[in-house]
C-alpha cells in the first residue's frame, strides 16, 4: 500500500490540524506576553500580531483575554475529571479524590507540553493567581468546578446531592486544601509539575489528620501525625 498523497489526505483532518496549531499558537503567545509584560497591559491585537494573524482570527478561537487565559487550565481540569470518574466505585470518596489529581498530575505534563511549554503554564498559574482583574473569573470558575466534583462524588455514591450535604462539603474541604497547596506552591521557587505535585500531595495528605487527630497531643513532634492516605 503506497502513501497517500496530498489529494488523498482528507482536507477535513489537515483544516482541523490546522485551526489546532493555529489555537495552540494563540494561546503560547498570549500566555507569554501576559506572564512578560502583565494582563491588563497586553492587547488582543499585540497576541495576533505576534502569531501573525487578524484579530478576527483571534477571536474565531477565543471570546475575549479571559478566555484565552484559562484555556490550558480548563484542559488540566478535564483531566482530573476523566481521571476521578476513572476511580474504582469501591474508593472512599476522599481517597478518590486524592488518587484522581495525583494521577492527574502524573498524566498532564505531557498533555500541557503539546500546547505550551509546561513552565510556561506554571508562570501562567502564577499570574492567574496574583492578577486582580482575573481573581474574581478564577473564584467563579473553581465554585463551577466544585460542584461539578460534588455531583460526580455523589453519583459515585448513589446520593443525592440536594439532600445529603456530605459530597458538598467532603468537595469544599478537598478544593480548600488544593487553594492552599497552591497558594504554598506559588510562593516558592519550584516553578515546576513535579513541585506543585509534591506540595498537593502533602497537603492533601493531611487533611484526615487535621481533622481527626489531637492536635496539642502532637505538639512536641516534629513531624506531621502519620496519616492513611498515600495511596496514589
Amino acid at each position: 500500500m503506497t502513501d497517500p498523497t496530498p489529494q488523498t489526505v482528507p482536507t477535513g483532518g489537515l483544516r482541523e490540524r490546522k485551526k489546532q496549531r493555529t489555537r495552540d499558537a494563540l494561546i503560547r503567545a498570549a500566555l507569554d506576553l501576559f506572564t512578560e509584560q502583565g494582563y491588563e497591559a497586553t492587547t488582543i491585537d499585540e497576541i495576533a500580531e505576534a502569531v501573525d494573524v487578524s484579530q478576527r482570527t483571534f477571536f474565531r478561537y477565543f471570546a475575549n483575554k479571559q478566555e484565552v487565559v484559562f484555556a490550558v487550565q480548563d484542559m488540566v481540569e478535564a483531566q482530573f475529571l476523566e481521571e476521578l470518574r476513572a476511580r474504582p466505585a469501591d474508593e472512599p470518596p476522599l481517597i478518590a479524590l486524592r488518587s484522581a489529581v495525583m494521577t492527574a498530575w502524573d498524566d498532564i505534563g505531557g498533555a500541557i507540553a503539546s500546547v505550551v511549554p509546561v513552565d510556561l503554564h506554571m508562570r501562567a498559574f502564577r499570574m492567574i493567581e496574583s492578577t486582580p482583574a482575573l481573581i474574581a473569573a478564577h473564584l467563579r470558575r473553581s465554585a463551577e468546578l466544585e460542584e461539578q466534583i460534588a455531583q460526580l462524588i455523589a453519583r459515585r455514591e448513589g446520593l443525592d446531592v440536594d439532600a445529603d450535604p456530605r459530597p458538598r462539603v467532603l468537595v469544599a474541604a478537598f478544593s480548600g486544601v488544593m487553594r492552599v497547596a497552591g497558594k504554598v506552591w506559588g510562593e516558592g521557587h519550584d516553578c515546576s509539575v513535579a513541585g506543585i505535585r509534591e506540595v498537593t500531595r502533602s497537603y492533601l495528605d493531611h487533611i484526615g489528620p487535621a481533622i481527626e487527630t489531637d492536635w496539642r497531643a502532637d505538639r512536641g513532634s516534629s513531624h506531621w501525625p502519620e496519616h492513611a492516605y498515600d495511596q496514589a
